[in-house]
């Protein structure tokens, strides 16, 4: 009787918990999910004129190769199968237009100007190689093609200028694994277990600039274990060789000298030869496990965590179309420079141009070591290609789950176009900090406020072992960040006996070596028009006798304005004094009689530029300067080149030859602005450097260019007093949370095709 009594409860009790379950999982689909279509509209439209900045096309670039192979009358090689002697197309891409002809089709219904790409030839065949700058147009269905070399560098550009491709990396790769390793097999076989099984066994990064004079082709390589899965940059075994590639014949290429360990050798035979002498200072190595392996990003747990996250209950409050995004009261142009990165145009806030161009320039880093790659080591990161560079983002990790991904399409260095998939991400972002506040307990209580809520413009170029996140920050109040943080692996060089004095040991045989960083930057700001002046604003302290007791007399602070009239003036040295206040100031006035302007507010820790005896100096004196300001100039572009890291002994583009002390006073003008950082490389940039504390940047603030704020306008604020509903939607968006956000956001899946790109760099 027991037993079927027990029986009997036993299945009642299954039966009201399989009801229960069933109620529950009932009540959990009943979860709605987020509407995310059209509940944000944006405050303004989309138009196509924003197509006038575009990059080039799949189609575009296409066409653009057909009608130079139809139509340059030489034999062109794809640049995979490129020898050095060969002609071939190097890169393809968009040939902005001149501004004027811009402005007139933007502002003034002028007819859109023609579409063009501009493209990098190396004529290597020739009897005096050379490279060549084409403009071909107009697109998608070229007719024509123009040679711009001359017109642009007012000269021919010497073949030994050219950027390295990835064949001649992987020729020099060849070249040391057939012709030189096995000069010293004992050697290698002894010292770090390298039998020649393993092509990869061993990676070679490659230092620049390469020699000491124009003309040189020189190139200092360091050797380093390559452990699949992480970054050989933290595995220096201690040799380095230097290599003769100038020959375009590559059977006449030649290894220089052999470093290994503080001993120079004429070659590898002559290393071999004096190792079996013992007459070689020797640190045995094999190739680090699992266990010793610091440059692993792999997390020791596989563990399972949530992360907070974000998301819209309504759906995106921005809009993106072709190259346009939408934003409040915001509007603007994006695109990718190939060899520069990120750049933006037309940024206009409430209907009216900002800024014309919002552009990376250029990326350098000047290293030190008591090793020969190190200690010569003078990065010009636009030689690479920062723009080539800028893989597919990681949804959660590079930028928020929810953000926008776009692709981008570049010819550089390649056959045809290549896509780099989600390479741009756009969202909006909560600081969690109040863009403004107060709470009034004097006199009267209320409360106003308005959450911090940005739009981010985001790519991360890997260029290498370092790892830069590039953003563009719009935020409520009218002002612009530009901001870049470094992440990714240090470099490094074999630990040897006076390292120290060029930065920290980090590892058993590794060196983190002392080097700078500077990021330039072109901002040609259009205030209130082209035509600004440069005003700087500051402070000084003034003694005052005090009216109502002449005895006493007190420092008055004052503020102090000049208006700046020449280039010269307005170029400022790296670690120089400068205004605090500089801004781009419009012949235009607020209601309160101020000119309308914008103001330049830099943040940066930059380390020392090269003295100017270093004979690279000029090849990226931008950096001597934190801000110039330069007349706007087409024949002006850019600050650096593509051309200057393999030749900065006579630059083709000298930045210093922009300040030749014209006018700046009510002119078109262009701020080139330096942002940079010293970094000394420690225990803690291991295995990666983290973003925090290595960002820098800049803001653009307008100052007196509204009459007040034009943040109070937005919809997002709050305001209440004690008498108010503050609980009440009508009274407080925030309240009104409980129901926008007790949807579930629809998760899209989590896909990565970063590593459809291969690239051979050595």
């Amino acid at each position: 009787m027991y037993t079927k009594c027990f029986t009997a409860i036993m299945v009642v009790a299954f039966a009201v918990i399989v009801a229960l379950v069933c109620v529950l999982l009932l009540l959990g689909s009943k979860t709605k999910t987020c509407n995310f279509e059209s509940l944000n509209p944006p405050l303004m439209k989309h138009d196509d004129q924003s197509l006038v900045f575009a990059d080039l096309t799949p189609h575009e670039i296409t066409e653009v190769v057909d009608y130079l192979n139809r139509n340059l009358k030489v034999n062109l090689v794809s640049i995979s199968k490129a020898n050095p002697d060969s002609n071939s197309i190097y890169s393809v891409e968009l040939q902005l237009p001149k501004k004027q002809d811009v402005l007139l089709y933007l502002d003034h219904g002028k007819p859109k100007p023609p579409r063009e790409a501009l493209v990098v030839v190396y004529f290597g065949n020739n009897k005096d190689p050379e490279i060549k700058e084409f403009v071909v147009g107009p697109l998608p269905n070229p007719t024509n093609f123009k040679d711009v070399t001359q017109e642009k560098y007012k000269n021919k550009l010497p073949y030994y200028r050219r950027p390295a491709t990835g064949n001649e990396y992987g020729q020099v790769h060849t070249y040391m694994l057939k012709k030189e390793f096995p000069n010293a097999p004992t050697f290698l076989k002894d010292i770090f277990n390298y039998d020649y099984s393993d092509a990869n066994f061993l990676s070679a990064f490659t230092s620049a600039p390469r020699g000491f004079k124009s003309g040189d082709r020189s190139t200092w390589y360091a050797l380093f274990f390559n452990i699949p899965g992480s970054g050989y940059y933290l595995h220096p075994i201690g040799l380095e060789f230097l290599m003769n590639h100038k020959n375009l014949n590559v059977s006449k290429w030649s290894v220089e000298q052999i470093f290994y360990n503080g001993q120079f050798f004429i070659n590898f035979a002559e290393l071999e030869g004096k190792y079996l002498k013992g007459e070689v200072k020797i640190v045995k190595m094999r190739k680090p496990g699992p266990e010793e392996n610091i440059a692993s990003l792999k997390p020791p747990k596989s563990t399972v965590t949530d992360i907070p996250m974000q998301y819209e209950p309504k759906g995106p409050r921005y809009s993106v179309k072709n190259n346009q995004v939408l934003y409040q009261h915001w509007s603007l142009a994006f695109g990718v420079n190939v060899n520069s990165g990120l750049r933006l145009f037309d940024i206009k806030f409430k209907g009216e141009r900002i800024v014309y161009e919002l552009s990376i320039q250029e990326a350098i880093s000047i290293y030190g070591s008591n090793a020969p790659a190190g200690m010569l080591t003078r990065y010009m990161d636009s030689n690479f290609g920062i723009g080539r560079f800028v893989y597919q983002l990681v949804r959660g990790i590079d930028c928020p789950y929810f953000a926008t991904y776009i692709d981008t399409y570049h010819m550089l260095d390649s056959d045809t176009w290549v896509r780099n998939k989600d390479s741009i991400c756009v969202f909006e972002l909560n600081s969690g900090l109040p863009l403004r506040r107060h709470f009034s307990s004097l006199e009267s209580f209320y409360y106003g406020g308005l959450a911090n809520t940005v739009l981010v413009i985001r790519a991360i170029s890997s260029l290498g072992n370092y790892d830069y996140v590039f953003d563009f920050i719009f935020y409520q109040n009218g002002a612009i960040e530009t901001k870049v943080h470094a992440t990714g692996y240090i470099s490094s060089s074999f630990y040897m006996e006076g390292g120290t004095d060029y930065g920290n040991r980090v590892g058993p045989h590794t060196l983190g070596t002392i080097h700078t960083h500077f990021i330039n930057y072109k901002v040609d700001l259009d205030v209130g028009g082209t035509n600004n002046s440069l005003v700087a604003h500051d402070m000084e302290f003034e003694p005052f006798t005090v009216p109502w007791n002449p005895e006493m007399q007190i420092q008055r602070t004052k503020l102090t304005r000049k208006t700046v009239d020449s280039e010269n003036e307005a170029a400022f040295e790296l670690h120089s004094s400068m205004p605090r206040y500089m801004q781009f100031a419009s012949n235009k006035k607020n209601k309160w009689g101020h000119e309308r302007s914008y103001r330049i507010q830099m943040v940066s820790f930059a380390g020392d530029f090269l003295p100017e005896a270093s004979s690279v100096h000029n090849s990226m004196n931008w950096a001597k300067y934190k801000l110039a300001v330069t007349k706007r100039k087409d024949e002006e572009p850019q600050s650096s080149s593509i051309y200057n890291q393999n030749d900065p002994w006579s630059p083709t583009v000298k930045f210093s030859s922009f300040i030749d002390n014209e006018s700046i006073k009510d002119q078109d003008l262009v701020a080139w602005i330096t942002a940079g950082f010293l970094h000394i490389p420690h225990a803690e940039d291991i295995p990666n450097t983290v973003t925090a504390g290595n960002g820098v940047g800049f803001y653009l603030r307008p100052y007196n260019y509204f009459n007040e704020d034009p943040s109070v306008h937005s919809h997002d604020a709050v305001y209440f007093q004690p008498h108010d509903k503050y609980n009440s939607c009508s009274v407080n968006p925030l309240a009104c949370l409980a129901n926008t956000a007790s949807c579930s956001p629809g998760i899209p899946p989590f896909t990565y095709n970063g590593f459809d790109n291969h690239l051979i760099v050595i």
